[in-house]
């Protein structure tokens, strides 16, 4: 029993040193055939609503699109931001128009 014991562990330990090597020579060699060159499509930012609501924030060629993905489908809710533009900044509050 114990000599099959010690074989089995002796085998799993090989496969896991091996799986280690793997991922250590595809890091190391960046897994060129794994990678997409040339990306064109981004996530930016997500947003969550609620349970079932998503807002999410897609960058396509230098272009934002914000969509709502829901159960019940998905909507694009602005099409073609221009995604070199600053967000615009929140109006100002009274107080701070009474300090400046």
């Amino acid at each position: 029993m114990w000599p099959d014991l010690l074989r089995a562990a002796f085998a799993l330990g090989l496969v896991i040193l091996l799986i280690l090597v793997f991922g250590a020579v595809l890091r190391r060699f960046g897994g060129a055939g794994l990678q997409r060159q040339g990306k064109r499509l981004a996530v930016s930012e997500t947003l969550a609503l609620d349970p079932r609501r998503r807002l999410v924030l897609v960058r396509r060629d230098g272009r934002e699109h914000l969509l709502l993905l829901s159960p019940s489908g998905d909507i694009v809710v602005e099409p073609g931001i221009d995604a070199a533009a600053p967000p615009a900044a929140p109006p100002a509050t009274e107080t701070e128009q009474a300090d400046a």
